[in-house]
């Protein structure tokens, strides 16, 4: 007989995903600086995208088996938690050394050894990223998964919000310097990376010791299966060839709701990829009026280095993409405050659909501002002067926010309803090939296309992810969401 979750209070709610905040923060940190980094220590356009190939690789080949090993772990500490306490302690010692990149020079090129920590950084994130999902589908009861969505959504895009905004602040009200030397980092996100790991493994740390996971027969109860059996089931020792077989049957027989938004996401990330990698040299190059050769390594080589007012140009662009992508990111909270009762009240598929039309229209404009007129700007915790154009972003940064909110709640709350109950894990774990494979796609053709097609002219593939994200949100209208698919999925066996 099938026993009904408890409902649980909003705090419930809201410490199962408090964790995701810090690990948003650190993402944010690093979306917003390792382009700005990797540049610096002398990565050239082209290359940005193949350095950034490790995130969504990472997350291919961790994710999936992070679910499986999730599903099948039921020990003191819970079934989701130990893995999000992992990931979550190896990303903090990832963001700890991917600043101090230059101090290992005698050992390794500083360029590669920032590579090497993004990967680290990526692999741990991918660790947790994917635990937390199911978390809140394990924890959160039928009836209230739209909102535990939406408030983790919440709680990532105020994660968002401060980690892009921290090297802004450091330089503007604390005072650290913002600009760095060749081959160096600048002080201002060394710093900022030191605050975010300690973010990082605080609210980590709280989610896991505030939420007690259900024990195993208890959680089975709940979904009407015994616990026993599936207990059995796990336990059965499988070949590799069993288990890759095993592997590929759950992906021939994946509910049909899950293959049609792999759709919607293919265009989705391949976008935010774009804009991740390419903003700032967009940005200070369309804007801040930067010529594309300071963006050449080779070229800044056979000058002698960059100019003191070039390279405060382009550590003005860069603390401002932060302060753009904190914009979206704090759009995307407010959106997501009442993304739960207009998916409730217009069907999730109308409000998908429309919140990724608005991200895309925003990408499209970012060619209509190029406005390079200084303007004084109040920001609250301090005043600075920037382009005219920079200022105006603020406005498709909108859009962007509110295709990020519905990107990060909505594919997963109409997923969690189709999926088999004991391969949760495992289908949210395949579920990130729709993630990672636009993005792999993305990293490693943009760079030629920049480079080969657009002449590095970076504002053109902002408007490439633009056309992206606009067919995203056409292929929302082809998904059908049937309540039954997760009885109708195969038992496919997977170890």
């Amino acid at each position: 007989m099938m026993n009904n979750k408890p409902k649980l209070s909003f705090w419930q709610i809201w410490n199962v995903s408090f964790g995701f905040l810090g690990v948003q923060f650190g993402f944010a940190l690093q979306n917003a600086n390792v382009s700005r980094i990797l540049s610096d220590l002398g990565a050239d356009l082209h290359s940005l995208s193949l350095f950034w190939l490790v995130a969504p690789i990472m997350g291919l080949l961790i994710q999936p088996l992070v679910g499986s090993a999730s599903d099948r772990t039921w020990n003191r500490f819970g079934r989701r938690n130990p893995y999000i306490l992992i990931g979550a302690i190896s990303a903090t010692v990832g963001m700890l050394l991917m600043p101090n990149a230059p101090l290992f020079v005698a050992f390794i090129t500083p360029m590669l050894f920032g590579a090497m920590m993004l990967a680290v950084m990526d692999a741990s994130f991918n660790i947790a990223f994917q635990p937390f999902r199911a978390l809140v589908s394990d924890m959160v009861p039928d009836q209230q998964m739209n909102q535990g969505y939406s408030i983790q959504a919440f709680l990532i895009n105020i994660g968002a919000v401060v980690g892009s905004i921290l090297p802004f602040v450091l330089t503007n009200v604390v005072g650290l310097e913002n600009t760095s030397k060749a081959g160096s980092i600048a002080p201002s996100v060394v710093w900022a990376f030191y605050i975010g790991a300690t973010v990082l493994l605080g609210t980590v740390l709280w989610t896991v010791f505030r939420t007690k996971e259900y024990a195993p027969k208890e959680y089975y109860a709940f979904k009407g299966m015994d616990s026993e059996e599936i207990a059995k089931e796990q336990a059965q020792d499988k070949s590799l060839f069993e288990k890759l077989k095993g592997f590929l049957g759950l992906m021939k027989s994946m509910p049909v709701v899950m293959k049609r938004l792999a759709l919607v996401q293919f265009f989705s990330w391949f976008a935010l990829f774009i804009m991740w990698v390419y903003t700032m040299p967009a940005i200070a190059q369309h804007v801040w009026g930067i010529d594309v050769k300071w963006f050449d390594p080779t070229y800044i080589q056979s000058v002698g280095g960059v100019p003191e007012h070039i390279a405060q140009a382009k550590g003005a662009a860069g603390d401002w993409v932060g302060i753009l992508f904190a914009a979206y990111s704090l759009f995307a909270a407010f959106f997501s405050i009442f993304l739960a009762k207009l998916a409730n009240t217009f069907g999730r598929k109308l409000v998908y659909s429309l919140s990724l039309l608005a991200g895309g229209l925003g990408y499209l404009s970012f060619m209509l501002i190029s406005n390079s007129e200084p303007t004084l700007v109040n920001l609250f915790i301090t005043e600075i002067t920037v382009p005219q154009g920079a200022v105006t972003l603020f406005i498709p940064m909108i859009g962007v926010g509110i295709a990020w909110a519905a990107i990060l709640a909505l594919p997963y709350a109409i997923l969690a309803g189709s999926l088999p109950i004991h391969k949760t894990g495992v289908y949210m774990g395949i579920f990130n090939f729709t993630i990672a494979a636009p993005q792999i796609i993305s990293g490693i053709f943009a760079g030629w296309i920049l480079s080969s097609v657009f002449d590095n002219q970076a504002i053109n593939i902002i408007m490439l992810a633009g056309g992206s994200m606009v067919l995203g949100a056409v292929s929302v209208l082809f998904i059908k969401e049937t309540a039954s698919e997760a009885v109708e999925v195969k038992k496919v066996e997977i170890a």
